[in-house]
């Protein structure tokens, strides 16, 4: 018996899609969630996320809130609930460590900078406010410095692949777009293969020369991981698309986007360059 291609496809593929299912975590009220090293949210006024998008199989499950020491729990596979229990601490360097989280999330850079090194007084052997420390000074043009951070961060955590990240993406601030690249498959090999921030990094420095075919392979690697909680990237992805000429394939990444993020910060922009994106997909002249 002969079998048809497609579906001779599907028995190759098969065993590499994994089902999904909805994940509903409980612990404190806007606790930060991140799974296999992945954040996906932020719980409710009433300490609840519901994420549409999980797996199935086992998890690591990391939860972290201002005021409560950080709890890493696993979540087994078939289960479908999960409640993380957080305690109070009062480790000064957790809590400074948190309020340098919060700075930076408010962009209050020089802020959050004076705060993570107030941390790492407070405990020198703390990788995650090193890392916090190189993203701060990233963003305030302090690559020197930034890089020294993920060295102290190494030699506490040897294998650290959000390090791995960030000094990718420093490189690339840099232009030394080689040793970004380098820094981005150490990442993805230190994550396991699992490391979104350093596919992304990968397409951004493939797009910087002009390799946009190889810059889309690597977007749409990070949104496998992703699971739509980055809008952003199928913006990305749509730029991409569009510089290699295929509108089709944009027109989706974009209409993804605007159905996630409909009052986002492109949104506008998008919607405005949508009509003549579609007319271009069915092969319509546009007249100038």
């Amino acid at each position: 018996m002969k079998l048809g291609f497609a579906f001779l496809l599907f028995l190759i593929i098969a065993p590499s899609i994994q089902a999904q299912a909805s994940l509903t975590i409980t612990s404190e009220p806007n606790a930060v969630v991140w799974i296999d090293e992945i954040r996906r949210g932020t719980t409710d006024a009433s300490g609840k996320l519901t994420l549409t998008k999980v797996s199935e199989g086992r998890h690591s499950v990391r939860v972290r809130a201002n005021g409560f020491k950080e709890t890493t729990a696993s979540l087994l596979a078939g289960r479908r609930v999960l409640a993380v229990k957080l305690v109070a601490t009062t480790d000064p360097a957790e809590l400074k460590f948190q309020e340098a989280e919060a700075a930076r999330e408010k962009a209050s850079l020089q802020n959050a900078a004076d705060l993570y090194r107030e941390a790492i007084k407070l405990r020198p052997a703390f990788p995650a406010a090193q890392v916090g420390l190189a993203r701060v000074l990233m963003s305030l043009n302090e690559f020197k410095d930034a890089h020294a951070a993920i060295d102290a961060a190494r030699r506490t955590r040897p294998a650290y692949a959000e390090a791995s990240a960030v000094e990718g993406r420093i490189y690339r601030e840099e232009a030394f777009d080689d040793d970004a690249i380098r820094s981005f498959r150490r990442s993805i090999r230190e994550g396991g293969g699992v490391q979104p921030e350093a596919y992304v990094g990968m397409a951004k420095v493939l797009e910087d020369k002009g390799r946009f075919e190889e810059a889309i392979v690597e977007y749409k690697k990070a949104l496998a991981q992703l699971s739509d909680s980055e809008p952003v990237i199928y913006q990305m992805l749509g730029a991409a698309y569009e510089r290699v000429e295929k509108p089709k394939e944009a027109v989706t990444a974009y209409e993804k986007y605007l159905e996630l993020a409909p009052n986002g910060s492109y949104a506008a922009a998008i919607r405005s360059i949508l009509t003549q994106l579609k007319r271009e997909a069915a092969g319509e002249q546009i007249i100038p």
